[in-house]
């Protein structure tokens, strides 16, 4: 009789995974990187890895929804003669109209103005319908400088500087031909249907000196009425958020490596930049070795979900929060309605991320007429409202937890975290300990 050993399972590598194989069979094909937009999809430290402390004897709760927890928020409050005061410290962040169909910007405009909070234009100008719905109206300025002009400026209530994304810190952005529409080319001044390719840096300007410079000639543009934001991608927190400070910003974003896109390279997204946890703490100490904290006011992007998220960034020590990608889920993006169109495309709705080829069958981030008219302002306004609702009402649950009457009052003594990475990242302590890694050497 024969004896044969028993078949061994076959064992996938965690390094050359499923996807890995796929990639290297794209490139070996194509000759060519692959774009997607969105941001980091990799596991990263995030804010699930932080448990908030909540009340008991040794803290003094609040009651339920019978005692005041403010959610209110000034942004802009150094030098601007008009600073922009919100009901709640979550805003919509930069999505340009191109990446964006009109009715899904006018939605983010109905959405935020219905719950009290700004939203952000992007990369190709202001659209009237953005204008026109959005109370509060962040204008971006960007390297492209396209659709930029001095009347939009002054229309704006606040200018974000946009310096780098947490996408892609480094790198320029994209939007491809098949995107520019006859409006799209217009407002960008671009042949239609042709690539575009944003700069990576602005063309005049090289340093913080100048920076300082160009912050005093828009405050001049303005009659130093707007606040003037000033927006880092997540990679040298702490040094950049020093220098956009000394440089005259009234405020400084900080967008970690979840934050989106709407295309980049794939290598950049996955490989370059920061979580945005790891980014909160730098920026927060950077603005106190300053004097600065409370003074600058401190937003955080990247991958913000729930009111739970919002809560523990306010914790450790920023004012504000923003969304981008949640926003446009709320709006409708990714819809399981749309599962057979995803499917057809390729792809799948919870995975859809090809935002730059212009074929989303929500209607959201494309410009094809007949997509768009899936999209109805009206309606995916109220969700977006309805979302930052839920959102607020969560975390005024966890700070009243805490014993808070404002959620500025969370603190980093209000959290721990679940593993030594978060720990080391937030500056918080390790659950069940009273260490913090890497805290005087240790």
């Amino acid at each position: 009789m024969t004896y044969r050993n028993p078949p061994t399972t076959p064992r996938k590598s965690a390094t050359f995974d499923d996807y890995t194989l796929s990639e290297i069979r794209r490139a070996a094909a194509t000759g060519i990187y692959d774009i997607r937009g969105a941001g980091a999809k990799r596991k990263l430290p995030h804010f699930d890895d932080l448990l908030v402390l909540g009340a008991s004897i040794s803290r003094y709760p609040l009651e339920g929804y019978r005692e005041r927890c403010d959610t209110s928020v000034v942004l802009g409050s150094r030098h601007a003669k008009k600073p922009i005061e919100l009901k709640i410290p979550i805003t919509i962040a930069g999505m340009s109209f191109g990446s964006l169909s009109g009715p899904a910007k006018e939605a983010l405009g109905r959405g935020a103005t219905l719950s009290g909070t700004s939203t952000t234009t992007g990369d190709g100008g202001m659209t009237e319908e953005e204008r026109g719905h959005s109370k509060t109206l962040v204008y971006q300025y960007l390297p492209s400088r396209y659709g930029m002009n001095p009347r939009d400026l002054r229309r704006a209530d606040a200018i974000e500087i946009v310096v780098g994304q947490g996408a892609k810190p480094g790198g320029g952005g994209m939007l491809l031909g098949q995107k520019i529409s006859d409006r799209v080319a217009e407002m960008r001044t671009l042949p239609k249907g042709i690539d575009q390719r944003s700069a990576s840096r602005h063309p005049d300007w090289t340093g913080p000196d100048d920076l300082e410079i160009k912050i005093l000639e828009l405050r001049e543009i303005t009659d130093w009425e707007k606040p003037i934001y000033v927006k880092v991608g997540g990679a040298r927190p702490y040094y950049d958020t020093a220098l956009a400070v000394k440089s005259g910003a009234d405020v400084v974003v900080i967008d970690g490596m979840q934050g989106g896109t709407a295309a980049t390279q794939e290598v950049f997204i996955e490989n370059v930049g920061q979580p945005t946890l790891a980014c909160i703490r730098p920026a927060v100490q950077a603005v106190q070795d300053l004097g600065m904290h409370r003074k600058v006011q401190l937003i955080v992007s990247g991958g913000i979900r729930n009111g739970a998220d919002v809560a523990k960034a306010l914790a450790l020590g920023v004012d504000a929060v923003s969304i981008g990608t949640a926003a446009l889920v709320a709006l409708g993006d990714n819809d399981p309605r749309w599962e057979a169109e995803y499917n057809e495309l390729g792809t799948a709705a919870g995975a859809y991320d090809d935002w730059h080829e212009g074929r989303d069958p929500a209607g959201i981030t494309t410009q094809d007429p007949e997509l768009m008219k899936r999209v109805d302002p009206i309606a995916a306004g109220r969700r977006l409202a309805n979302y930052l609702k839920v959102m607020t009402l969560e975390a005024q649950t966890i700070a009243r937890a805490c014993g808070k009457n404002s959620l500025h009052n969370l603190e980093p003594e209000d959290l721990v975290a679940l593993t030594i990475e978060a720990a080391a990242m937030a500056g918080v302590p390790l659950a069940g300990t009273n260490w913090i890694p890497g805290k005087n050497g240790f």
